[in-house]
């Protein structure tokens, strides 16, 4: 089966869906005529998330689907397809494309946008794949929260003292803004979710915060690193500095250091790579695996084929020789808006544009009315004044006005209601309940759930 065009207009290809893919597409839409080119979006989800709600999905902030931004209503005049590019045939200027349903087929372009992000970096540590949470998509933002609330019935509901230890015990491994904003919320979550409880207390708690490096919060400086890993203790956060996990086998967690504890609980945050499906598109990588491309976001010897965001090794011309973009969601919207004006100077016979942005500073949330800001590299505020900040900074940066009136109205109902502390583990599995009812004895299963919820 082939899309192959023989004719105009020219087709502007983006894969990925994510910051780059999405506001690439709509700079692109909004400057466009339909006579120039089309647009074709591909990714695998239907939506955009973001990402830096993600903490606050898992600690109940937000609610999740209102970190998502759907391709489709957002991309009015593109083609948005979902599926996967599994491969790139430069010559010909087509793409394999597999989508969600159906045979692959040969898509045709004229320009080809890489934006297919990062994926979450791990590393080859017994257990680690079995019993670890990610903290990379919204699934996993549901998934953490459903899991963690459900480890205070499991501890609630047993006799078993190493169990309900287990149980209590939140082990979260990365203290970069994801890791050290996921336990802060987490934590905050479950110190209200305990007054339910008749018999289980913040005080039986154990959250424990991993970090390889000696700093937390690397990217906000020493000192503010410094007043946050205090803060976090101040609320009974155990944080390691200088330290790994050696095994995770059983949910036995084993640190470099010698601290050993079970915990039904490891979130793994440490850090991201590019996504893999670059290797199969036949473009030049740099040591850690991303495209190498110029200041203009083209990639090195491709005059069609631009990259940026996560998966791009893009020069931070601002810093200096040598530097590159960190992958970030500020870097990656406005390496977006010049990717597509080049594009669009392109097929227009005009000049490019060299992407250079100095870095505004940096916010991080770590719980209710609490948080640390760096602005413009010289003012930094602690505790509820940069909790704000950081509140009005990413509202105004969730994509579409339907996102972020719903952000800020579950914000707002959060200041008149109590935060909602129900956990539903039995969403990783939803049909357990109906394949139960068409057992001859369903009660058999019992042990079989309980397991898998846990």
């Amino acid at each position: 089966m082939s899309h192959a065009r023989t004719s105009k207009p020219s087709r502007i290809l983006i894969v990925g869906g994510g910051y780059v893919g999405l506001y690439t597409a709509l700079r692109l839409l909004k400057k466009l005529s339909r006579e120039e080119a089309e647009v074709t979006v591909i990714d695998a989800r239907s939506y955009m998330t973001y990402l830096p709600f993600l903490p606050e999905a898992a600690g109940g902030n937000v609610a999740a689907r209102n970190l998502v931004a759907p391709l489709r209503p957002a991309l009015k005049g593109a083609e948005v397809v979902t599926g996967h590019v599994v491969a790139v045939d430069h010559a010909l200027k087509t793409a394999t494309v597999v989508p969600a349903a159906g045979d692959e087929y040969e898509l045709a372009f004229d320009h080809l946008v890489i934006a297919t992000g990062s994926v979450s970096r791990t590393f080859p540590i017994p257990g680690l794949a079995e019993h670890a949470i990610g903290l990379k998509t919204v699934e996993e933002a549901i998934g953490l929260r459903n899991h963690v609330l459900w480890q205070l019935d499991r501890a609630s509901s047993t006799t078993d003292a190493e169990e309900r230890r287990k149980a209590l015990t939140f082990v979260f491994v990365g203290g970069g803004f994801a890791g050290v904003e996921a336990i802060g919320e987490v934590e905050d979550m479950l110190r209200d979710a305990a007054e339910n409880y008749r018999d289980v207390s913040r005080d039986e708690m154990r959250f424990v915060l991993v970090e390889a490096a000696n700093r937390i919060l690397p990217e906000m400086g020493p000192d503010l690193g410094v007043w946050t890993k205090e803060k976090l203790e101040q609320r009974g956060i155990e944080v390691h500095l200088n330290t790994s996990v050696d095994s995770c086998v059983d949910q036995y967690v084993m640190l470099k250091n010698g601290i050993e504890t079970p915990a039904a609980t490891i979130v793994w945050t440490a850090g991201v790579k590019p996504s893999p499906l670059l290797a199969d598109f036949g473009l030049p990588l740099g040591p850690r695996g991303h495209i190498d491309t110029t200041p203009t976001l083209q990639v090195r010897g491709f005059e069609h084929v631009w990259a940026a965001g996560d998966n791009a090794q893009v020069p931070d011309l601002a810093a200096g020789e040598g530097a590159w973009c960190p992958p970030n969601a500020q870097h990656a919207v406005r390496q977006a808006l010049v990717l597509a004006d080049n594009i669009l100077a392109r097929l227009r016979g005009g000049s490019q544009k060299e992407y250079r942005h100095k870095n505004l500073g940096a916010v991080a949330s770590i719980g209710l009315h609490k948080g640390v800001a760096i602005l413009f590299g010289k003012y930094r505020l602690k505790g509820r004044p940069a909790w704000w900040f950081h509140r009005l900074y990413h509202g105004s940066r969730v994509p579409t006005a339907n996102r972020k009136i719903r952000v800020f109205l579950d914000w707002t109902l959060a200041v008149f209601l109590r935060r909602e502390t129900v956990g539903l583990p039995q969403l990783a599995h939803p049909r357990e309940a109906f394949v139960d009812a068409t057992l001859p004895v369903p009660m058999l299963r019992r042990a079989d759930r309980t397991n898998s919820l846990s």
